[in-house]
């Protein structure tokens, strides 16, 4: 992975966040357990990181365990478990010789402290980064971001620090795992299906959606800059009309 040089382009997204679907019917295929295709969709995220790193994009969030994934069969998510604490001790010295930052948004208390742990220290090594921020999304849901934003708030009024009318979309937003980043430009799933399955659901609000056929394994560079370079074609109207957008409104 190397670092470019050249600027960002104007047509490109600041933040791309993808929900990477396909990893068991990959193993399936092949007539594997279905940990093999969560450990076949590593080389696919060393994929997009390197092309979005290489295409000037400030943040990639990566939906690898979701609130409800939980209901998985113990041994699946236990495998999973295992995988990301691997991935954690394995991949974060690459992240940071890169000058990628990482971070973990979701609910970390049901994990395991050793992966706990994992996580608090990948974060501390590449804090300092100045590059792509990897954003990893485990232990999330959209609808618990948006609770836990709401709770925050509540919380502050209780105290009597906030007044319920003075709440607002800007405020709400704030508070929400996400903060500190740009709103996703585009979200890309793989494995062709065609929803978002609770995944940043305030923060998707505007962002262009990307469906692809290939199973998350299969999705590598070129399959990545496909995605980009459709983004680069959509005309990005919040609200307005085209007129007004081509007119500089």
């Amino acid at each position: 992975m190397s670092k470019s040089t050249l600027g960002p382009s104007s047509s490109g997204p600041r933040h791309v966040a993808i929900i990477m679907d396909g990893n068991n019917r990959w193993a399936k295929k092949r007539f594997l357990p279905g940990v093999a295709g969560h450990k076949a969709g590593v080389d696919a995220v060393r994929a997009v990181v390197e092309v979005c790193a290489q295409q000037h994009v400030e943040v990639l969030t990566l939906f690898a365990f979701s609130s409800e994934n939980w209901q998985r069969p113990l041994d699946e998510v236990g495998a999973l478990m295992d995988l990301f604490l691997w991935a954690l001790r394995n991949e974060v010295k690459k992240l940071n010789k890169n000058n990628i930052r990482l971070r973990i948004i979701g609910e970390r208390s049901r994990f395991h402290c050793d992966l706990q742990n994992a996580i608090a220290e990948a974060e501390k090594l590449t804090a300092n980064n100045t590059g792509l921020m990897l954003q990893i999304a485990a232990n999330y849901g959209g609808q618990w971001d948006i609770v836990q934003a709401a709770q925050r708030l509540a919380k502050e009024v209780q105290a009597g620090h906030l007044q319920a009318e003075d709440i607002s979309c800007q405020l709400l937003q704030r508070c929400l795992t996400t903060n500190e980043q740009p709103l996703p430009d585009l979200c890309i799933r793989t494995g062709g299906e065609r929803r978002i399955s609770n995944f940043m659901l305030w923060q998707f609000a505007y962002a262009e959606l990307y469906f692809s056929d290939l199973l998350w394994p299969d999705f590598k560079h070129q399959a990545m800059q496909e995605a980009l370079a459709d983004f680069a074609t959509r005309q990005r109207r919040f609200g307005k009309t085209s007129e007004q957008i081509e007119a500089g409104e």
